[in-house]
């Protein structure tokens, strides 16, 4: 049985920056896949505390304007500083419940002074220990007018049963290097957190699953007018031109040949749970392993800095 992993994806809306009662929310869906039996539950890209729509819906790129000022404050204020235990109970469930966990934050980290923000994608052992926190590498457009560009300290790969686990942020699973640097690791279950959209979804799902012969597990969270909270600064300027869905979800499985499993599955909140096979994994390897005996190292390699980076190194 070691073959076979019970997965749960977490498709469901943030209390929107609001990170203790969305914290609750994550709580409260791990012990839901616990009582599943799932080994391991994925959460959509920024779920905690949420993704800043407010950018393209509020003239985001306007300098110095009080009303974009004031909202990045209100997210910073939300933002997970992991030094200060914004996981911690996290954590705690993942080891109780002996369930790996893949969170999409926003993280406010301390070592890069403690201001600026990170779309982030945690993953915490089935022991409850953070293994790896990767900083997305280039945020998407208007996610840069909020987000900072990360480093490659979090291409890392991590054991979980038969499989070896890695994730990208969104629009990083279009991007080859990255990918082949965790295929190169041995990835054969690829994790891709979104925002929430089929429209990210649909194709690069099974696109991934057959260039590596992998399982790709897609999340997205969803996100409707109703999920804005009342007490949201300037809400009433974010929901003058916000559509009434802005995430419809689309979380999806596609198989190491490049077929689905589940397709994506739209509009509804909750968790989708499904049990794959590392078998199918070393059936579709035959013909194709990207990094193994189809690929030339001696002609083509990737160098991959995964120094953690800081603006002053103190001897």
């Amino acid at each position: 049985m070691n073959s076979k992993l019970k997965i749960a994806l977490a498709q469901i809306a943030p209390v929107w920056l609001n990170k203790k009662e969305t914290l609750e929310k994550i709580k409260k869906n791990i012990k839901e896949a616990a009582k599943e039996e799932v080994e391991l539950i994925v959460f959509g890209e920024s779920l905690l505390p949420g993704y800043p729509f407010w950018v393209e819906l509020t003239n985001g790129a306007k300098f110095n304007s009080d009303v974009q000022k004031e909202i990045h404050a209100h997210y910073a204020q939300n933002a997970v500083i992991i030094e200060q235990g914004d996981l911690d109970e996290i954590c705690k469930l993942a080891k109780e419940h002996h369930i790996a966990i893949y969170l999409g934050i926003i993280e406010r980290p301390t070592d890069r002074g403690g201001h600026s923000l990170y779309a982030s994608l945690v993953y915490i052992n089935e022991e409850g220990e953070i293994q790896s926190v990767h900083r997305k590498l280039q945020p998407t457009y208007e996610e840069r007018l909020t987000w900072s560009p990360g480093d490659g300290n979090g291409l890392q790969t991590h054991a979980l049963k038969s499989f070896t686990v890695g994730g990208l942020n969104c629009w990083e699973n279009w991007m080859p290097l990255p990918r082949t640097a965790l295929y190169a690791q041995g990835e054969n279950l690829h994790i891709a957190v979104w925002p929430g959209n089929d429209f990210n979804t649909k194709d690069i799902t099974r696109f991934i699953a057959r260039e590596s012969r992998s399982y790709v597990i897609s999340v997205s969270s969803l996100m409707r007018v109703e999920d804005f909270p009342e007490n949201t600064p300037h809400l009433d300027k974010i929901l003058a031109k916000a559509p009434a869905v802005l995430g419809n979800g689309g979380s999806c499985i596609a198989g190491p040949d490049g077929e689905w499993e589940i397709e994506p599955v739209l509009y509804k909140e909750g968790l989708i749970i499904h049990t794959i096979d590392y078998n199918r994994v070393l059936q579709e390897r035959q013909n194709f392993d990207p990094v193994g005996h189809y690929s030339r190292p001696d002609v083509t390699q990737l160098t991959v800095n995964r120094e953690r980076q800081t603006t002053v190194k103190f001897n």
